[in-house]
């Protein structure tokens, strides 16, 4: 048996972003969109999957699932859905504790956005210290005092490890919290930014540039429902071949829009309208998505 290593050295060697400077959508004022999140694969119910990896619902109360699953964090290119990084774990192990193992492939240039699940003091102090810059939303009950006011309704804020109560040691962040102008929607939208110039990136764009985050949930459908088909069951009743096997569907996941990119770039189109399964030669334009309120309505509770 090979085990899962030959195929993660050849994930590391090959699997990189694939945008070049022309990529239509990839892009933000020289910034290479990139995000980060984590899924699940079911694998075959066996004593050794069972043990490492674990299983839903084992809880009080809960219904036991017929699968073990394994927990996949990754790293993907928004606007090419190129995965170039990722990391597999137990399902016991948050996503957020497998991030750590992607952050070596950020670097400068790169805006890095994730959702509330991804948070967290240290990890962003590791993924901002890679020279990427960060957008990532996070929840309401986290504390941002407001340090000065930007005219585009955004403002400095600081955030402190967990142990830091008398907030000594702040790390300077742009917080930018938003509507979506919807009657029937009052849900306030929190971000919070390295990008602590509103010059260089405008609230309304950074508003604007979260609905490019929702391309990695895309991206893993991609490989769980359509190259993997729609009731996935990796096959590897071992561990090992479960990670294996998972390094080989991102291997031809990223060879294959490796291909959709070159074959968009020729024609001039944004490869996000090339439809990832084969009964379809194009998806429509995305629709246009309201712009956002700022500030917020409520913003004078603060």
């Amino acid at each position: 048996r090979l085990g899962p290593e030959p195929l993660k050295a050849l994930f590391a060697r090959v699997c990189r972003p694939v945008a070049v400077q022309d990529t239509a959508g990839a892009w933000y004022r020289g910034w290479r969109l990139v995000a980060v999140d984590g899924t699940v694969f079911d694998v075959p119910d066996t004593e050794a999957n069972s043990t490492y990896f674990g299983r839903p619902g084992s809880g009080r109360g809960q219904q036991r699932s017929a699968y073990p699953q394994v927990r996949v964090a990754a790293l993907v290119e928004c606007g090419t859905h190129a995965v170039f990084a990722a990391a597999t774990g137990p399902l016991s192990v948050h996503e957020q504790h497998l991030i750590p193992g992607l952050l070596g492939r950020l670097g400068p240039g790169m805006l890095l956005m994730a959702d509330r699940g991804i948070t967290g003091f240290e990890l962003w102090k590791a993924a901002s210290g890679t020279g990427a810059d960060l957008l990532w939303r996070v929840r309401k009950n986290i504390v941002l005092p407001f340090l000065e006011a930007f005219e585009d309704g955004s403002y400095l804020s600081g955030i402190v490890a967990a142990g830091d109560r008398k907030r000594q040691d702040p790390v300077r962040v742009r917080v930018i919290e938003y509507t979506l102008g919807r009657e029937d929607d009052g849900t306030v939208y929190r971000l919070i930014t390295t990008v602590c110039n509103p010059q260089e990136a405008s609230a309304a764009d950074l508003a604007g540039l979260c609905h490019q985050r929702w391309e990695i949930e895309n991206t893993l459908n991609e490989i769980k429902t359509h190259q993997g088909g729609r009731q996935l069951v990796l096959r590897s009743q071992y561990p090992d071949g479960v990670e294996q096997e998972i390094y080989g569907f991102l291997l031809v996941h990223h060879a294959l829009r490796d291909v959709m990119h070159h074959t968009a770039h020729r024609a001039g189109l944004d490869p996000d309208r090339l439809s990832f399964t084969p009964h379809s030669s194009h998806r429509p334009p995305p629709r246009h998505r309201p712009g956002g309120t700022f500030p917020p309505h409520d913003s004078a509770k603060l």
